[in-house]
């Protein structure tokens, strides 16, 4: 789960501790919002929730999950929304490293890994912060990065030398930081939660210097972009004070020996205070699938059930290990959970390769509820569906037509025609191979999906869209 709230924890996620924090500062944002202080960090619209005092999720450009809420659901919805949504959006929001040049380096204690993460970031130093993660989330940061940057610069969005190792149109300064090693919180041995105290955070933005051609900043801001530098100062200690005396908290994990600072473990962290829960003392063992197509036939069979130990269970072990470790206590909140009133009579799937795992696409899907029969088929661009003795076949052009209607400009029917016809073709469930077994990676499926429909599009495209929306 991402930096959870802290007032900009130790670099990560510019949040505040126990989520009690301004709303200034964080990753730079991309994309054509020039009124805000900070750039965003790609094409996504942004959304924002109140978190105690804190504006967190959209203000970092992705789709803000709904905050915990002390209860049996409320912590379930948060923490599995939470990683998957908010790590899917760090991932987006800063230029990563090639995950092929990155080598882990992890530090000999858990405060020296906050650090690192701290330092990284105040140094631009985008190499520096990714491997100074968990080994695993630096992986999935990279893979979407590798994927992502290469199809914005197709697209014509992002200049051909943007150098993914720095972070452009943003500086973050770190000076004089102080943890509190006596207080530190050690789980277990895997676990550590640092505390940062003291020092100083110096936020500086310069949306003139980030990576964009000309041609999109001629599209997405018609009347001009509002490029004027600004920068901000936050003294930690005097933050922490007005918002309750909590230090921030940043989780550290021991992986072979090393320790790296986790947004998961960091976010999960914060989910639990939150709750006024604790950290539970065993954690549910990984237990895979012998296919990719297995995975996700017993992953759903899982969710359909409301077997939420099993839907754990075939999440990947090193990835998602925080919700292996923080499972219990969702599986004990959440109580009995109703199964759906329905069942998978039969599941076929055809594989693809992908970045960093193995794509699943439906074939054919029959469902049975409350006595009857639904069938849906997938051929190429074209959906068709059996039910109750009627069928209906759907194609992209259908779409776009039912969608839009008339009088739509050739241009943006085209490209919406072309993003639903591949969205149709290529949307899928990301599996992963761990230790010879196959997992569902929820985090990989829904960057996949934002990878999938960059390239669904082409240049000429993305100009109409803009256009469009620029009236």
């Amino acid at each position: 789960m991402a930096a959870a709230r802290s007032v900009r924890p130790g670099a990560a996620a510019g949040l505040s501790p126990a989520g009690r924090v301004p709303a200034a500062g964080g990753y730079p944002q991309t994309g054509p919002q020039p009124q805000q202080a900070y750039p965003q960090t790609g094409p996504q619209q942004a959304q924002q929730y109140s978190y105690g005092q804190t504006q967190y999720g959209g203000q970092y450009g992705y789709p803000a999950p709904e905050p915990p809420k002390k209860g049996k659901k409320g912590l379930v919805i948060g923490v599995v929304a939470a990683v998957v949504a908010v790590a899917a959006g760090v991932g987006a929001t800063i230029f990563f490293v090639n995950r092929n040049n990155a080598v882990a380096a992890g530090a000999e204690n858990p405060t020296g890994a906050a650090t690192n993460l701290v330092t990284a970031i105040g140094q631009g130093d985008v190499a520096g912060l990714l491997t100074g993660l968990a080994p695993a989330e630096r992986d999935l940061m990279s893979t979407l990065n590798s994927e992502a940057t290469k199809e914005l610069v197709r697209l014509e969005v992002y200049k051909p030398d943007v150098d993914p190792n720095k972070i452009t149109g943003f500086e973050l300064k770190a000076e004089n930081l102080k943890f509190d090693d006596a207080a530190a919180e050690k789980v277990n041995d895997r676990i550590t939660i640092t505390k940062l105290v003291g020092g100083t955070l110096t936020i500086s933005s310069d949306m003139s210097k980030l990576p964009y051609t000309e041609q999109f900043i001629e599209a997405a801001f018609p009347r001009g972009m509002d490029a004027r530098p600004q920068t901000e100062t936050v003294d930690i200690a005097k933050e922490i004070k007005e918002n309750g005396g909590e230090p921030i908290r940043i989780a550290t994990v021991n992986v072979d020996g090393e320790w790296y600072p986790s947004l998961f473990y960091s976010l999960a962290d914060y989910a639990l205070l939150e709750a006024d829960l604790e950290w539970p003392k065993r954690s549910i063992p990984a237990n895979g699938a012998a296919t990719p197509g297995d995975a996700v036939r017993q992953f759903a069979d899982a969710g359909l059930a409301a077997d939420l130990e099993r839907v754990i269970e075939l999440l990947p072990p090193d990835e998602m290990g925080v919700l292996h470790d923080v499972g219990p206590v969702i599986i004990e909140q959440a109580g009995k959970l109703d199964a759906a009133p329905a069942r998978i009579l039969e599941l076929e799937t055809e594989t693809t390769d992908v970045e960093g795992g193995t794509k699943v696409l439906l074939k054919k899907l029959v469902v049975e509820a409350e006595g009857k029969t639904a069938t849906v088929t997938k051929d190429g661009e074209c959906y068709s569906a059996e039910f109750d003795g009627e069928s209906q076949r759907m194609c992209a052009d259908d779409l776009t037509k039912q969608f839009l209607g008339s009088g739509m400009p050739p241009e943006v029917e085209k490209a919406l025609t072309g993003l639903v016809k591949g969205m149709i073709e290529n949307t899928g469930v990301v599996t992963v191979e761990v230790d010879g077994k196959w997992y569902v990676s929820p985090i990989r499926s829904m960057t996949d999906l934002m990878v999938t429909a960059l390239k669904s599009l082409e240049a000429e495209d993305v100009r109409a869209l803009l256009e469009l929306a620029n009236g």
